[in-house]
């Protein structure tokens, strides 16, 4: 296992019943024994809005990170995913939401594959390159309006 693993891995055990943690970056960084930016880097790309999670940060002495897995009802949580698409969706952040909504149960195994089927790359080869992301965003908004109730 990676040491980006094995990071995430121990935030993710430290985040408590309601979802929520708070971490001195250094302190994590110094029982781990990395530097304190693989901290930050593992944070930023694994704790992201996309996977579900909010990230607070205060600097200075006594500074934290607040993690906190967001707890939205369904229809809400559609509503965030829908806006905060916009016009144009990569692959990869695309397949991050799906994998979000499957992990958290608001869609099922067999509508994940479906979207992720329909969002990937290979299926937008005949599309121009310029377009692609365009045409995931509107397909992807539409599987979204259509699945989670």
């Amino acid at each position: 296992m990676n040491l980006s693993n094995i990071i995430a891995q121990m935030i993710s055990d430290m985040l408590d019943d309601e979802g929520s943690t708070e971490i001195q970056r250094n302190e994590l960084a110094e029982k781990i024994g990395c530097v304190p930016s693989q901290i930050n880097y593992v944070i930023s790309s694994r704790f992201t809005p996309e996977h579900g999670y909010i990230v607070e940060s205060r600097r200075g002495g006594g500074g934290y990170i607040r993690i906190t897995r967001a707890n939205y009802s369904s229809s809400t949580l559609k509503m965030q995913l829908i806006n905060a698409i916009g016009p144009s969706l990569d692959e990869k952040t695309c397949r991050a939401h799906i994998l979000n909504l499957n992990g958290r149960d608001i869609i099922t195994a067999q509508q994940a594959k479906l979207m992720l089927s329909a969002t990937n790359e290979k299926a937008y080869l005949n599309i121009p390159t310029e377009y692609r992301d365009k045409a995931r965003a509107a397909i992807f908004k539409n599987m979204l309006l259509t699945t989670i109730e």
